[in-house]
């Protein structure tokens, strides 16, 4: 740990380290008055506990310790004025080396507070779960400023075995799709009608349809009428009817939204009516099943004129979406609803250490409750300090006008409605916000997450075949005629490799889970 510690320019000193070796242990005043006088926290904190923060940094190219220290210090000064009885210590590290140096100092007893997310392969949620690593705040939460930070189903969505374990930044918390269309292409078939499409009927399936006698125009027109960039979209598509509780398991196992029961969803009448429709799709010219198997047809296609129909994940500013595609205008059309499930809310959270007291716990969460609510901490936290990171334009967040060697985002740092909008961003953003996630609704599993340790091997084997047949029939890979032998196919192929024995650990926990709510 000594190498950790020493990358910090204002750091402890070694007597104010021994005196806090465990985590939220009493401050020892001698060791306190023997620390550094130049600023650092500790020096500062007098008689107060301390919260040490690990967070990771995408936005800067190196970490700018001396600012970092100086944010620090802001932010101590303004909990100060908000009465709190702590304060924090700030380690940015960069995301590259974040996961190694986060675990050393969890493993160590050298962090209370750590920013982590579901998609992170080595200090993710599901490690933290796993390792035990993380500490379960369901009884200090319930009243606090944080817990009402945010909606109800915002909470329960992050939850692991109904237990609060994880804290959410307060963000886009919801998922549903949609349907985008470039205009520039759209108007060489004569116009595309997206509020019809949306209208078609009550599934997916009819939106879907919907699309077709557009797509036939643009065959001829437009190199990819339909353009899937290689993903494979039923569990997307279907998410009205199904909740796939498994990322890794695409589409082979969900839960009914109708009966709440879970069911091998390759079997399901709509997965053979999707990949059925993708095969005719295919081969009328409106996929090109070869090009989006082989990876010709990908993301960067969007940055073409090259397709009139695509893809997209609803975020509450959909027009983003525009940006990425390379500032052409585009059109949308809602094919699902928007839900919160067992992954949307965790895309960025917040975890306080197993090995915390029960004091530095209440601790984290007071910090949390202001830091999401409190403008001013806020956006220390984010920008940094203001005149030097980043200038205020019209009320508004201007980083070039700083010299921003301290940076982040707020979907990594606090609830998108206690930070000030930055130039160019709506007005209305927090309005946006608070639509796109009060206006979503829980899957029936929200909240349920799968455990498939004791089915490894199985498991494994599933999601490779996945890759295998799964993929290739939902991008309609083998004809019409032969769609229903294919999943027949995939089915034996899966039953070979163990699915039945995934299935059954599946529905085990989910009753279990089912049985505890």
């Amino acid at each position: 740990m000594k190498k950790l510690f020493a990358t910090k320019a204002l750091a402890l000193s070694a007597a104010a380290l021994l005196a806090f070796v465990s985590c939220g242990g009493k401050k020892d005043s001698a060791s306190a008055s023997a620390a550094s006088s130049s600023g650092s926290t500790a020096a500062a904190a007098g008689g107060k506990r301390v919260i040490k923060i690990y967070r990771a940094t995408y936005n800067t190219s190196a970490v700018d310790e001396k600012e970092v220290a100086a944010v620090q210090d802001a932010m101590n000064a303004r909990l100060g004025e908000l009465g709190a009885d702590y304060v924090v210590d700030i380690r940015d590290i960069m995301n590259g080396e974040y996961g190694d140096k986060a675990n050393m100092a969890l493993a160590g007893g050298e962090v209370d507070l750590l920013w982590t997310a579901n998609w992170w392969a080595t200090i993710g949620t599901n490690d933290l779960y796993k390792g035990n690593a993380a500490y379960d705040l369901t009884s200090l939460l319930p009243g606090t400023r944080l817990w009402n930070s945010m909606p109800a189903w915002y909470w329960e969505a992050a939850r692991y075995d109904g237990k609060d374990m994880f804290v959410p930044v307060y963000k886009e918390g919801a998922e549903g799709y949609m349907i985008k269309v470039l205009l520039s292409a759209a108007d060489r078939i004569g116009g595309v009608d997206m509020k019809k499409i949306e209208n078609a009927g009550p599934t997916t399936y009819d939106r879907l349809k919907a699309l077709e006698p557009y797509m036939a125009k643009a065959v001829g027109k437009v190199k990819y009428p339909f353009v899937f960039a290689g993903t494979a979209m039923f569990y997307r598509f279907y998410l009205d009817r199904y909740d796939c509780i498994d990322n890794g398991l695409m589409s082979m196992i969900g839960v009914d939204q109708q009966t709440n029961e879970l069911v091998n969803t390759v079997q399901s009448k709509e997965f053979e009516q999707y990949c059925t429709m993708m095969a005719e799709w295919g081969e009328k010219g409106y996929v090109n099943v070869d090009d989006e198997l082989g990876g010709i047809a990908n993301t960067q296609t969007c940055l073409t004129q090259d397709w009139l129909f695509n893809w997209w994940t609803a975020i509450p500013n959909n027009k983003e979406s525009e940006g990425r595609d390379g500032n052409q205008p585009e059109d949308f059309a809602q094919v699902t609803k928007n839900w919160g499930r067992s992954t949307t809310t965790l895309g960025s959270c917040f975890a306080v250490s197993k090995k915390c007291s029960e004091q530095t716990a209440k601790d984290c969460v007071d910090f949390l409750g202001y830091l999401f609510t409190d403008t001013k901490l806020a956006n220390l936290y984010t920008y940094g300090i203001e005149g030097k990171d980043y200038v205020i334009t019209n009320g508004l967040v201007d980083r070039t006008g700083g010299t921003a060697t301290y940076s982040h985002s707020p979907w990594e740092s606090t609830s998108v409605k206690a930070v000030t909008l930055e130039v160019n961003e709506p007005s209305n953003k927090v309005e946006m916000y608070d639509d796109f996630n009060n206006n979503a609704s829980g899957t029936v599993a929200s909240g349920f997450r799968f455990d498939h340790s004791s089915v490894d091997a199985a498991y494994s084997a599933c999601v490779n075949l996945f890759e295998e047949y799964g993929k290739s029939l939902e991008l309609g890979a083998f004809g019409s005629k032969n769609v229903k032998a294919k999943i027949a196919e995939f089915q034996k192929k899966l039953d070979d490799a163990g699915y039945q024995s995934v299935l059954a650990e599946a529905q085990k926990q989910y009753n279990a889970w089912k049985a505890s709510k």
